[in-house]
């Protein structure tokens, strides 16, 4: 049996077929349950089936998120994983409070539209390693892209 850092960080990030497809399938349910959810938090108004948006947002984003986990366990040090994290957090912030804030609601999509969006450079930069990586292998040895680097 492989050791746990070589099953959850590869040397090479994990593909299969239809991986493309999926991950577009997934974050098309995603953005229907956050429009559902959307229309309940700015409208203070209750929705018919408002529960399934929220289902949606959290089966499809989840299903994201160890999708790109399994694909390369690295996602969770990169800058695009730790925004997740955080949007995580304010997601639960969101859930737990008696009525929907919707700064909180706009925070999370905005986070999700500056990651999304950014240059790479930006989403594979990890903060602990204080640089771009795409491997926990012989990082030392990974280009620095130190010109292109937003944060140093």
């Amino acid at each position: 049996m492989k050791p746990f850092k070589a099953m959850l960080f590869p040397d090479q990030g994990r593909d299969f077929k239809a991986k493309r497809w999926l991950k577009i399938i997934l974050r098309t349910g995603h953005l229907i349950g956050i429009a559902g959810m959307a229309t309940y938090v700015l409208s203070d108004t209750l929705i018919t089936n408002w529960l399934f948006y929220i289902h949606l947002t959290i089966a499809s984003g989840v299903a994201i998120m160890l999708l790109d986990i399994w694909s390369n366990g690295i996602w969770l040090f990169q800058l695009r994983g730790q925004a997740i994290i955080i949007k995580l957090i304010l997601f639960t912030i969101l859930l737990m409070t008696e009525q929907y804030d919707s700064g909180l609601f706009f925070g999370m999509i905005v986070i999700s539209g500056l990651i999304a969006h950014a240059p790479s450079d930006v989403r594979y930069y990890s903060i602990y390693h204080r640089r771009r990586i795409e491997s926990l292998y012989n990082i030392n040895n990974q280009p620095r892209s130190a010109k292109k680097c937003y944060f140093d």
